[in-house]
């Protein structure tokens, strides 16, 4: 069968209009992202560092897709969390994985710690904004530096870099962030920080952000990097010990008695 004959009759339906493919318009960029994951939330500890995402892309305002994992290790000392444009996000991937292959075929020996990776996605990030066609997306690198001490630092869509010893994107930023920041105010207290304290403070935080944050869910990922074990990464934790008893003293929660 021709191909002529799969196609609509113009007789009856009308001649196709090729405007539709027109190329000699303005070059348009993403003006705003559609598909979107939320907060991204990680701290330091003594030996490493943890670093946790939840599943979920959202459509606008629709948990639509609900097994994005958008944490990406990318060797045994480098793990990324990303939040904002999936699609974004996606790019992302396939340029650090084109970067990985040619570091580890390439013939200088040497591998890319975090500190490393974060300076590139940097340049990456601010290129891309001086173009007018930012990446939509906030980034938090996590790992070992040089020295294999806890490395942490975060990059946005406009190539702006800030390190601590706790970060948190998106809607994680404002309730997250107070939460971590409990258990380590300052770098002078990461020493004094275990990874079962860490871990648990992370737990917790994802939890108070599904409690408040409707683009979140209670499936997560997370994971732990350190010098003896590497980056180990679990893709489908679940919240555990919810409890909703808080939300009857919310106001406009459910039936109220005036």
């Amino acid at each position: 069968m021709s191909l002529q004959a799969l196609q609509p009759r113009d007789d009856i339906y009308g001649a196709y209009d090729h405007s539709y493919l027109q190329s000699n318009g303005p070059k348009q960029h993403t003006q705003s992202p559609i598909v979107t994951g939320t907060s991204v939330l990680a701290i330091k500890f003594k030996d490493g560092v943890v670093i946790a995402a939840d599943n979920l892309a959202s459509y606008g305002s629709l948990a639509r897709f609900t097994d994005v994992k958008r944490l990406r290790p990318f060797n045994s000392t480098t793990i990324i969390g990303v939040g904002g444009d999936v699609s974004d996000m996606q790019y992302l991937d396939r340029m650090l994985n084109s970067l990985d292959i040619s570091e580890n075929y390439g013939s200088a020996g040497h591998a890319l710690n975090a500190k490393n990776l974060h300076t590139y996605l940097a340049k990456v990030m601010y290129k891309r904004r001086s173009d007018v066609n930012p990446l939509w997306n906030a980034i938090l690198v996590a790992g070992l530096d040089g020295d294999d001490k806890p490395f942490l630092s975060s990059v946005d869509l406009l190539g702006t870099t800030f390190s601590s010893p706790t970060l948190a994107t998106g809607y994680g930023a404002h309730l997250a962030q107070p939460l971590l920041r409990k258990l380590v105010e300052d770098e002078d207290k990461v020493k004094d920080v275990t990874r079962e304290a860490a871990v648990e403070a992370i737990k917790q935080a994802m939890k108070v952000l599904f409690y408040r944050d409707a683009r979140s869910m209670d499936k997560y990922s997370l994971a732990v990097v350190t010098k003896e074990g590497g980056v180990e990464l679990k893709e489908d934790e679940q919240l555990e010990g919810q409890s909703w008893a808080f939300a009857e003293t919310i106001r406009g929660y459910g039936t109220q008695v005036v």
